[in-house]
């Protein structure tokens, strides 16, 4: 399974009130070219072109916190290429489309270690780990 790695302005974006995580909308973005650190919107990204490719919009199951412990959980979202390929792409970045100041704001990515294309009808299940939630702010 890809490890998830955070962004560092995710951290400011979360202090300066830029992010509602239990409700906006949030999505992935595909690339083929390794995310910085300190990249924070999505136009710092690279992106695939996604014309065979089905919804990148992500499902929020939780945001909640516990003993002051917050953990954001995700429904798994499948990614399915139809009508042709979709790929490469070897990072699956997380991304919030609600804001507009600043536009798309990046929260993390995954690197699946290797590029990846999908042939029509194939399909990539991202797993958002329903257990410990895709991310904890304690």
């Amino acid at each position: 399974m890809a490890s998830f790695n955070k962004f560092n302005a995710f951290v400011e974006h979360v202090a300066e009130k830029v992010h509602n995580l239990g409700s906006d909308q949030l999505a992935v973005a595909l690339t083929n070219t390794a995310p910085s650190a300190s990249n924070s919107v999505r136009a710092d990204l690279t992106e695939i072109a996604y014309t065979n490719l089905s919804s990148r919009n992500i499902t929020t199951v939780s945001s909640a916190q516990s003993s002051g412990t917050y953990k954001l959980t995700l429904t798994d979202l499948v990614l399915t290429a139809s009508g042709g390929s979709v790929g490469p792409f070897r990072y699956v970045v997380i991304f919030n489309d609600t804001p507009t100041s600043p536009a798309d704001p990046l929260i993390g990515w995954y690197d699946y270690g290797s590029a990846i294309t999908l042939a029509d009808g194939e399909s990539l299940t991202i797993d958002f780990d329903g257990t410990n939630g895709v991310l904890t702010l304690a």
